[in-house]
Order: structure tokens, then C-alpha cells, then sequence
């Protein structure tokens, strides 16, 4: 739609020049070629031996032959016997999985407003925009809004508070960047301030709302700055004291520039934006969201946008919003509407096919524009150098890289220099990589929520998608809801099982090659460390102690004890919570220690185990009472299904009925029937009574 590559150059350049000695993918290559050599030597071998009695001439020619085999065996790596062709070329079946019950929508009320009816002919030019930011719109390619932006954009445009939830893909970084725009080309700066802050949970969401919001103000004089963990501290504090209009940040470096940068300050921010409110929230975020909203400017104009609705969102909207807007395009639980839905079904004793099954697919039939999430980082690791190793083009995402090897997987998936990103729960949120087809999940995540937003990656604005999902036995309740709510019909694919076998079997190949990239990264990792080590004495001798100390720490709202106590109590809450009586999960992670590699059943196995350990999480989490709020809770308006109501003992009846009729009886006493009633049950416990002493006395 619209080309960010020029905001992406400016990013990049910010980045440490630091590279890796090798690449991953290069580590992959080398161990491939070592294994192809060693093939091919123990061919030739075989072939010596068969034909040591040959003529000189035959010999020639047969090394012409080999020669040429050689070269086609290292072109194509999947070349297959005729048998192995006719197996994986197998059709996979779908049929479709029918719903047993239609989930009704979940209307919510209990906000000072309500703006969820929008005019569906609204356009652009309708909107009172001023004229760059009409021509930026023409230039990046948008003709009509989307339902969020129809919404949002004329009440942001009065300068009222927001709190909007739509799905994820949507166009929600449209939806609020416009009206603050038009807000700042309205009323130009008096003097050298930041007016707008937009907060993000992660850095690559940041520089997507960057490129985007740079892209709209293209032809305004309105500067933006980025501030976001990984890259250059420096450079973004010579831009933060430049004043820029518009600073998107996340949460830990912007605090970071509150404490350490003396001449920037939030007291003159005029909006504040919240996006992907829910994920800010998760994980240690919640201190730094209340630090950062303290220190901003009371009158000011909030919108807060949220894919999913939770109880922390609540609250963070009752402390930061004023008479806020409630704007619900979709529910909660709403996939997009063109996409496809299909799952995988794994048997209680066959676990371990998951990255058979996976690899089938991706070699099989989606074969490019693919992402695939993991539940840890360890399991995109592996699934990354699997793939690779089964020659196809495979990058990763997530927790564990540093930032430039972050940026360049996204880069090279957009750019189509690789078909296949391997990523975490990172990657499920707010991106939007254009031309996505499929996303896989390897196992199903932790809440059907966190499954909107994977499969919210694909089938974005309009466009169609498809999504596969390997499901467990113990993964089936998530699956029932997710039918239950669907409204596109749900497909299941089924897999032939020799193809499954197949692929098992050469993952099982694969192992020792696995172990020796592995352990590659490993030793790069130690030269690594050691030659860090050597750079930091080799500039303290140069510069002396003395000048090293004279330098400022930086500082942070918190102490160092505060952190770590904060950090040690929400660890030790939610292993409590996750393992409290679970004589089997521990067994299970005492086990896989001891051996240190895990099977594949294992490995499945325990990415279960993390979802199924935050679901409880979850679960126990919304067991407690819930505090009193400032904002009334959220009330069905449509007709509900009625709660089966909890059956009084007689006593508390009779306590708590204050009706006339009630308060009549009491003062008349029991009427003649209850008189008698109790007569016969009196009678009936003295029979009962008499006939076990008759019986203990025989």
C-alpha cells in the first residue's frame, strides 16, 4: 500500500554498527555443505568398491557422472525418490468443523458516552482535513477509511477523550495519528515543546507508528521523534531537546529520558495516546505506566486503543481519561472477516509430530509469506534452524536478538528475501507486514485473545488470509470457544500419516546437524564475550579510572532494591500460582533438566505447559474479588441468558424476604399446612431414630 522504506533507513542508522562474524543462516549453509560433502564422499566410496575391475574409459566417465550428480544433489536439497514423491504429494483433507452453539455479542455499557454508531458513508474529504494531510493520504495510497477511523477520527477531532477497542488490523494507527495532526497544523507552537506523546509496548510497533505518522505529516512542517529501547541513547536525546511535535516512545526508555535528560519534560503534552493498552500492562509495565501518566499534563486530551477489553485496561482508563468516548467497532473475540480458520489435530500419543507436521506444511503447500509462533523463544530457535537446514528460506523474531538482527528479520521478510518468520507472542501485536497469507500456530497460545491477535497478522484491512493451528488434546477447550465464536465456517485438515512419518524421520536426520550449529553459536558466542572483555579494559587503561568514574550513572524511578523486590514478588506470585500442587509439572521440569535435550514429544510437551501455566495465571487472577471501580461495570444491554441462582437454605429465605407477603406470614405464624408439614418430617426423623437404636441394640 505504502512504501516505509526511507522511515526504516532512518531507524537503521541509528543502530550500533556491531554486527555478528556470522549469521545464523550462514552457520546453517556451512553445516549443510559439510553434510552434503560427507554424503557424497561415502557414495563414491560405495561406488569404488562395486567397480574396482572397470576399464580406465568407464572410469571417466562415471566420474563425469558423479561429477554431475554431485552438482544436482547440491541445487536441490528436497529432490525425492519416486515412492517418497508419491507419498508427499498426498492431498491433505479438510472438512468443515460445525458449531454447536452461536455465540451472541458482548454489548457493553457503563462509559459517560457512547460513539459505536458511526456513519458508513463518511469519507476522507468529509472529514474537515486539512489539505497535506488529504495529500498524504492520496500519496500513501488510503481511498476509503475504515470502520475505526469513520468512528474515531471526528470525535478526536473535538477534543474529547477515547477509549476505543477494535480488532486487531483495523488501520487503529491511522485512527488516532490524523486528528492530532490536524489538531497541530490548527494551532501551530507558540514555543519549543513536545505537544503529542504516543506510548507503544514494543519497539517494533514504535517504528511502524513512526513510519506511518511521518508518512501522514510528509508534506506539514510537523517533526516526530522515536524513542525506543536498542537504539542510539545519544542521538535521541540530541532530538528530544530539539523539541519535536510528536514523540513515540515505549514505556522503560522514555522514563529513561524523563530522569536522565535534564531539558525534556511531559508538563506541556497536549495528547497522550495509549496504543495497545492491554499489552502495556502485562509483564512489569503497569509502575512505569502510572510514573509516566503522573508526570504528564493534567489538561490534556487522552485516547486510549485497546484490540481486547481487560480489567487492568479498566483501570488505567478510570486513572487517565475524563468523560471519555467508548468506541467498540468489534468485539473482543472477533477475528477478521475474510479469514480462513483451519486446525490440526494432534493425537494424546503423537505430540511429537508437531514439527513434522509443521515442516510438512511449510514444504508442501504454504510455502512463502508465512509467519509461525512459538510459545518460547528456545522453540523459534530450533524451529528456525530446522527449516533452514531443509533448505528453506527461514527468519526469526523475537526476545532474544538484539535489536539490528530484529529490524533485519522484518526487513528481509517484507522484502521478500525470506518466505518464512519464525516468531514469539513479539510479533503478535500491532505489526502490520504487508502480503502475509498464512500464519501457523505451533501450538495453540495461552487465551483465545492472544489467538486474535496471532492470527490479527494475516487477513488485515480487507484483505484474505488463512491461519492453521496445531491443536492438543489438552488445547480442545480453546478450540470449542474459538468455533463456538467464529462466523466464517471452521475447517479441520488432516494430514496423511505417512507424510507425517516421513518427515519425522528425516528431522531425525537432521539432529546431529542441529547440535552442530548449535554448538557454532556457542563457541561465536564465547569469542564474543571474550573479546567485549578486552575492549572494556583496553578503554579503561586509555582513558584512567579516574575519568571512568567522573562519568554520571543513569538514573530510574526506582531503586535498584525496589526493582528487584517488584521483580522477585510478581516471579514468585506467579510460580505460586502456576505450580502450587503440581507434583507432575515439577517432576516433569526436574526431568528435563537432568537430561538436558528433550525429545520432540517433550518439547511439545512443555510449550503446552507455558500456555497452560499463564492460563492459570489468568484463571486465578480473576477468581479474586474485584476492587471497586471508578467506572461502573460493563452491563449487557441485550437480552442475557438467565444465571442459574444458587439455592437458599430456608433460614436465609426467610431472613432476607422482606416482601409484604413475608413480613404478613411471620407476624401471623405458620399456617395450618406448614404446622402440619413439620409435624410429619418431626415425625419421620423420631421413626428413623428409633428403628438405628433397634438395630444397634439386635
Amino acid at each position: 500500500m505504502y512504501d516505509g522504506s526511507w522511515v526504516l533507513a532512518d531507524v537503521m542508522s541509528q543502530l550500533k554498527k556491531k554486527r555478528a562474524a556470522t549469521t545464523l543462516d550462514e552457520k546453517i549453509e556451512k553445516v549443510r555443505k559439510r553434510r552434503k560433502a560427507e554424503d557424497k564422499e561415502a557414495k563414491s566410496g560405495k561406488v569404488e568398491e562395486k567397480e574396482d575391475q572397470a576399464d580406465s574409459d568407464l572410469k571417466g566417465q562415471e566420474n563425469a557422472g558423479e561429477d554431475e550428480a554431485g552438482s544436482k544433489d547440491e541445487d536441490s536439497e528436497t529432490d525425492y525418490s519416486s515412492e517418497d514423491e508419491g507419498i508427499l504429494t498426498k492431498a491433505d483433507t479438510l472438512k468443515v468443523k460445525e458449531k454447536k452453539k452461536k455465540k451472541k455479542g458482548q454489548a457493553a455499557g457503563g462509559f459517560f458516552e457512547d460513539a459505536s454508531e458511526y456513519d458508513k458513508s463518511l469519507s476522507f474529504q468529509d472529514m474537515n482535513l486539512s489539505r497535506p494531510l488529504l495529500k498524504a493520504i492520496t500519496a500513501m495510497g488510503f481511498k476509503q477509511p475504515t470502520p475505526i477511523q469513520k468512528a474515531c477520527i471526528p470525535v478526536g477531532l473535538l477534543g474529547k477523550d477515547i477509549c476505543a477497542c477494535a480488532a486487531t488490523g483495523t488501520g487503529k494507527t491511522a485512527a488516532f495519528a490524523l486528528p492530532v495532526l490536524e489538531r497541530l497544523i490548527y494551532k501551530p507552537r507558540q514555543a519549543a515543546v513536545t505537544r503529542v506523546l504516543v506510548l507503544v509496548p514494543t519497539r517494533e510497533l514504535g517504528i511502524q507508528v513512526h513510519s506511518v505518522t511521518k508518512q501522514l505529516a510528509q508534506f506539514c512542517s510537523i517533526t516526530t521523534c522515536l524513542a525506543v529501547g536498542g537504539l542510539d541513547v545519544k542521538s535521541q536525546e540530541a532530538a528530544l531537546r530539539a523539541a519535536p511535535d510528536i514523540l513515540i516512545a515505549t514505556p522503560g526508555r522514555l522514563i529513561d529520558h524523563l530522569h536522565n535528560c535534564p531539558s525534556f519534560h511531559l508538563s506541556s503534552i497536549e495528547v497522550l495516546i495509549l496504543d495497545e493498552a492491554d499489552r502495556m500492562l502485562d509483564e512489569y509495565f503497569e509502575e512505569q505506566m502510572k510514573e509516566i501518566i503522573r508526570m504528564c499534563s493534567h489538561h490534556r486530551q487522552t485516547m486510549l486503543f485497546s484490540a481486547t477489553m481487560t480489567d487492568e485496561v479498566k483501570d488505567l482508563a478510570s486513572v487517565s481519561l475524563k468523560n471519555p468516548v467508548r468506541i467498540f467497532v468489534n468485539s473482543n473475540t472477533d477475528v477478521a472477516p475474510f479469514l480462513r480458520q483451519e486446525f490440526i489435530r494432534i493425537r494424546p500419543n503423537r505430540e511429537g509430530d508437531r514439527e513434522a507436521i509443521v515442516a510438512a506444511l511449510l514444504m508442501r503447500t504454504f510455502t512463502d509469506h508465512v509467519m509461525l509462533f512459538t510459545q518460547t523463544k528456545k522453540q523459534a530457535h530450533r524451529m528456525h534452524i530446522l527449516l533452514g537446514l531443509l533448505g528453506l528460506q527461514v527468519g526469526e523474531l523475537h526476545g532474544n536478538l538484539s535489536q539490528t538482527q530484529r529490524l533485519e528479520a522484518l526487513r528481509r521478510f517484507k522484502d521478500e528475501q525470506i518466505d518464512i518468520l519464525v516468531a514469539t507472542d513479539v510479533a503478535a501485536r500491532g505489526l502490520d507486514i504487508e502480503g502475509v497469507k498464512t500464519v501457523i500456530n505451533f501450538t495453540m497460545p495461552n487465551t483465545v485473545k492472544h489467538y486474535v491477535h496471532r492470527v490479527g497478522r494475516t487477513a488485515r484491512a480487507g484483505r484474505a488470509g488463512r491461519s492453521v493451528s496445531l491443536v492438543g488434546e489438552e488445547e480442545r477447550k480453546m478450540l470449542k470457544e474459538i468455533v463456538k465464536a467464529a462466523k466464517a465456517p471452521v475447517k479441520a485438515r488432516i494430514l496423511p500419516q505417512d507424510v507425517i512419518l516421513k518427515f519425522r524421520d528425516k528431522i531425525e536426520k537432521l539432529e546431529k546437524d542441529v547440535y552442530a550449529v548449535l554448538q557454532l553459536e556457542a563457541e561465536e558466542k564465547e569469542m564474543q564475550q571474550s573479546e567485549a572483555q578486552i575492549d572494556t579494559a583496553q578503554r579503561l587503561l586509555a582513558k584512567g579510572k579516574e575519568t571512568a568514574d567522573q562519568e554520571p550513572e543513569r538514573s530510574w524511578f526506582q531503586t535498584k532494591e525496589e526493582r528487584k523486590k517488584e521483580k522477585i514478588a510478581k516471579a514468585l506470585q506467579e510460580f505460586d500460582l502456576a505450580l502450587r500442587g503440581k507434583k507432575k509439572r515439577k517432576k516433569f521440569m526436574k526431568d528435563a533438566k537432568k537430561k538436558g535435550e528433550m525429545t520432540a514429544e517433550e518439547r511439545s510437551q512443555f510449550e503446552i505447559l507455558k500456555a497452560q501455566m499463564f492460563a492459570e495465571r489468568l484463571a486465578k487472577r480473576n477468581r479474586r474479588t474485584k476492587r471497586a471501580r471508578a467506572m461502573p461495570e460493563d452491563e449487557p444491554t441485550g437480552p442475557a441468558k438467565k444465571q442459574k441462582q444458587q439455592q437458599k437454605s430456608v433460614f436465609d429465605e426467610e431472613l432476607t424476604n422482606t416482601s409484604k407477603k413475608a413480613l404478613k406470614q411471620y407476624r401471623a405464624g405458620p399456617s395450618f399446612e406448614e404446622r402440619k408439614q413439620s409435624g410429619v418430617a418431626r415425625q419421620r426423623r423420631g421413626n428413623f431414630k428409633s428403628k438405628s437404636r433397634y438395630k444397634r441394640k439386635k
